[in-house]
């Protein structure tokens, strides 16, 4: 198990800071980001929060999975590897 969590399902107008609130209830918060659009700014509706420990994650989960914020059911689970992608120019677009 990672300390790193995947958390879904979140309000579009939700900030960083209440994220961080909501989890340093259940440890010690890393890192926390919620991620956007990068063309509109927007949020994408999901973040990553990383945990200082393994059984902090884990508690996480287990406390907030399912639970509410800001009117929205979250939904945390724990962060999957990013696949790698490739950057660049692609001739196989053309």
């Amino acid at each position: 198990m990672s300390n790193k969590l995947y958390v879904g399902n979140l309000s579009f107008n939700l900030q960083e800071d209440s994220l961080r609130e909501t989890f340093a209830q259940h440890g010690s918060v890393v890192s926390c980001k919620i991620i956007s659009d990068r063309d509109t700014g927007r949020s994408k509706g999901f973040a990553f929060v990383e945990m200082s420990s393994v059984q902090e994650a884990q508690d996480a989960i287990s406390s907030l999975d399912g639970s509410d914020l800001d009117g929205r059911g979250l939904r945390v689970s724990e962060a999957k590897p990013q696949e790698k992608r490739e950057r660049g120019f692609s001739s196989n677009r053309w």
